[in-house]
């Protein structure tokens, strides 16, 4: 296969991975959407985390709702559990690693609240550990992952399984997502 051949592929194999995932996940979504509009309207927070570039996918998520998606309005509260190093770094230190989000949820998650885990394969350790102290909390659970769906799309109470054992399609799949989201959530709070 040419370069260029490759190339146009590849977008391809993107739009019909986003394709069959919205096909199967719209309601879903805007279900989802209305869950942060109610807690963000109750003076609630979402949480969000991964690994890798499921971090990045995090960051970038928190990051749309506190600055802002499209339209200048007031910011809503999130934070990405994967950004501050120094406590990353201690819990990791004093617990090991798989507790770095747990012990995170469990700190700043209140009644109300939303945790969002980012994992392409849904088996990531620190995530389902968050995820598993989120539910003895009683926090709504929102799953973003891929493939089969790993153990994270059993735990969740909102599970986002995007069809592909791609990790560069499962990602990009769930990066479109967050826009989404943030965009259903920015025009229902404030209007488009």
């Amino acid at each position: 296969m040419n370069i260029n051949d490759k190339i146009i592929s590849l977008f391809s194999d993107s739009i019909r991975a986003k394709e069959l995932f919205v096909s199967q996940y719209a309601l879903l979504i805007k279900e989802v959407s209305e869950l942060i509009v109610s807690s963000f309207r109750n003076g609630n927070k979402i949480l969000l985390m991964g690994n890798g570039g499921s971090s990045s996918d995090a960051s970038h998520i928190a990051g749309e709702f506190v600055g802002r998606f499209k339209n200048d309005r007031p910011p809503l509260p999130a934070i990405a559990l994967n950004t501050d190093t120094a406590v990353i770094t201690c819990i990791g230190n004093d617990y090991g690693y798989d507790h770095v989000f747990s012990r995170q949820v469990e700190a700043l998650a209140r009644a109300g609240d939303v945790v969002m885990a980012i994992s392409t394969s849904g088996n990531s350790p620190n995530v389902i550990a968050a995820i598993e102290a989120a539910k003895k909390m009683g926090i709504a659970t929102i799953g973003l992952t891929g493939g089969s769906g790993g153990k994270l799309a059993s735990l969740v109470d909102y599970a986002f399984v995007v069809p592909s054992k791609e990790t560069p399609r499962i990602q990009e799949v769930h990066i479109t997502l967050g826009h989404v989201i943030c965009e259903v959530v920015e025009d229902i709070l404030y209007g488009s």
